[in-house]
């Protein structure tokens, strides 16, 4: 369902006009906090055991900007009334996705009672799990999207499976292809964000991409959603509270961030437990690995839910899978987690980061930590924690030595992160896309793109009450499903996605937008792609918003045009 510019036009005009005149009132600050960078001098640099840069051959014309649909925000000198108005503008499209799905309300109250019960059925039908108290335990923080709810009756092919963790939590996920495509198919993990990022709300990610020939997993870390919230002795802790800010104080001592930052665990290790559940086979069975506090092994458990007919003993859908071509997605925690693994794990071939693509170091740092010192949270010397970003280090992981940078990676960032707020000056247009040159330089293709007026949200599908934009999740599908069709089937069409046009002038967004802005990227931050095309040629692009030759038209892009998630997942 959509909706109208007659039911949205006032109310974006009026929060723009309300913002305009809190932006006006904020004045102007120093830059000198916007325009200092975050260290990553402990993380892997191109040497000896790190690819060189590629010297595939290159398009002359790929750094040259073409003409296309700008305006004045662009151009908009600061400070000025044109650049109070346009970011009063910027800030409003936050608000798309609450107003914008007011008539899926009742769709979504049933879909979110039935998940309820369900959560309520498993206590007593399976009383050893435990998925109490979480998130979802409050019923407002776990709403489920009822368009995503009939994908076998679209064609689709879902597995639920239940797993023991490495701490002896019990896992819950749901593996995910088509009736119809290759007999093998590549494979994707999908791990879910902190605190309230449940499984349901990546499902339309998990179709958007098996509808696009991949087999895919999604699962509730543990401590959210259908998980259980606490492992098994001597390891209750160890991986619990889904990363929860000031609960590690709970965990392991040695495990522990050593600050007030959520417990990174349940994404790093349970995403890697989760992969290793998704290449079993009846010849090689899942089995736990053990508990990294204790050295524990809970394969005692497994293997008794399996003979109890509870557990999975391996991927139900394994005949389909092609172990050998593997990736991962994630968002926020699952971010981290996702660019982390992308390098500590050979099985993993690629990578895309949603919300936002980190560079791993030795030591990682606390997440409070990492989160409240980025520059990017300081915008003219204002601290404004979990406003903007989220940092370039990853945080909250293990401590392992660092494996060499070898893995391209993606990420999609936004101009607002946890707890939106306007900005009284213009950021620094780089600071975002700082991981992605990083992996660049260090020889791998990688970009990062930044939605304009996007949110921490624009990655989750759930269509009420949050700020973020409409069109968010249509264009984090479209640039998920290329890169993956890139790097994972090696298909053609992958770039013909990457290098679309099409998001620069997107009619949708320019119906919605107050200012009929149809250009997606942002105009506070660069978005920038740099990669090696099936032919062998370079694209190198650094700005996005502006263009540059050898993008592809829109026309030519091979996609609907009228491209969405929802589009895909009943095609």
């Amino acid at each position: 369902m959509g909706f109208t510019m007659t039911q949205m036009t006032a109310p974006l005009r009026a929060m723009a006009a309300a913002t305009l005149l809190t932006l006006a009132a904020c004045g102007g600050g120093s830059s000198s906090s916007a325009d200092s960078t975050e260290s990553t001098s402990n993380t892997p640099t191109a040497n000896s055991t790190t690819p060189q840069p590629q010297t595939a051959p290159s398009d002359p014309n790929s750094n040259s900007i073409t003409s296309g649909p700008l305006t004045r925000c662009d151009s908009a000198s600061y400070p000025s009334l044109t650049w109070t108005q346009c970011e009063a503008e910027n800030y409003a499209v936050t608000a798309q996705n609450p107003a914008g799905h007011l008539p899926l309300l009742p769709g979504v109250i049933a879909a979110t009672s039935a998940y309820q019960s369900d959560r309520l059925a498993l206590t007593v039908t399976d009383p050893e799990r435990q998925p109490n108290p979480d998130s979802c335990t409050s019923v407002l923080l776990c709403p489920v999207d009822p368009r995503v709810q009939h994908w076998q009756d679209n064609g689709g092919l879902v597995e639920p499976v239940l797993f023991t963790s490495r701490s002896g939590a019990t896992l819950s996920g749901h593996v995910w292809a088509t009736r119809d495509g290759p007999a093998k198919r590549p494979g994707i993990v999908i791990i879910n964000g902190s605190v309230i990022g449940f499984e349901q709300i990546y499902w339309y990610a998990a179709q958007a991409l098996a509808k696009a020939g991949f087999v895919v997993m999604t699962f509730d870390a543990q401590g959210e959603g259908m998980s259980d919230q606490f492992g098994q002795s001597p390891d209750l802790t160890e991986d619990a509270f889904a990363g929860t800010p000031g609960l590690d104080l709970l965990t392991p001592g040695s495990y522990s961030d050593n600050g007030l930052g959520g417990n990174g665990l349940p994404f790093y290790d349970g995403g890697e437990d989760a992969l290793n559940f998704f290449l079993s086979t009846p010849n090689s069975p899942y089995q736990p690995v053990p508990s990294r506090t204790t050295g524990t092994s809970h394969a005692d458990k497994q293997n008794r839910r399996v003979s109890e007919g509870r557990n999975a003993a391996f991927n139900p859908l394994w005949t389909m899978l092609n172990p050998q071509s593997i990736g991962l997605a994630g968002h926020s925690y699952g971010a981290e987690a996702a660019s982390w693994l992308a390098q500590q794990d050979n099985r993993v071939k690629t990578a895309v980061a949603w919300d936002q693509l980190c560079v791993p170091i030795s030591p990682s740092p606390d997440e409070t930590t990492a989160v409240s010192s980025t520059p990017m949270n300081n915008v003219g010397g204002i601290p404004t924690p979990i406003a903007y970003g989220i940092g370039t280090p990853c945080f909250g992981a293990p401590d392992e030595p660092l494996a060499p940078i070898t893995t391209p990676v993606f990420g999609i960032s936004s101009d607002y992160a946890l707890a939106p707020q306007p900005y009284n000056q213009p950021p620094q247009r780089d600071i975002k896309s700082k991981a992605s040159r990083f992996y660049s330089e260090a020889g791998v293709d990688s970009g990062t793109l930044v939605i304009r007026g996007g949110t921490h949200y624009d990655y989750n599908d759930v269509p009420v009450a949050i700020p973020a934009t409409l069109r968010g999740i249509d264009l984090v599908t479209w640039y998920t499903v290329g890169w993956f069709k890139k790097y994972l089937q090696h298909d053609p069409q992958g770039d013909a996605m990457l290098l679309s046009s099409r998001w620069r002038n997107d009619e949708g967004a320019r119906a919605l937008d107050p200012a009929g802005d149809g250009n997606m990227f942002s105009w506070h931050y660069r978005s920038r792609l740099a990669i090696t095309r099936e032919d062998g040629q370079r694209f190198d692009c650094e700005d996005l918003r502006h263009g540059c030759a050898a993008q592809v038209p829109a026309a030519a892009d091979g996609e609907a045009p009228d491209y969405s998630f929802m589009q895909v997942i009943n095609n």
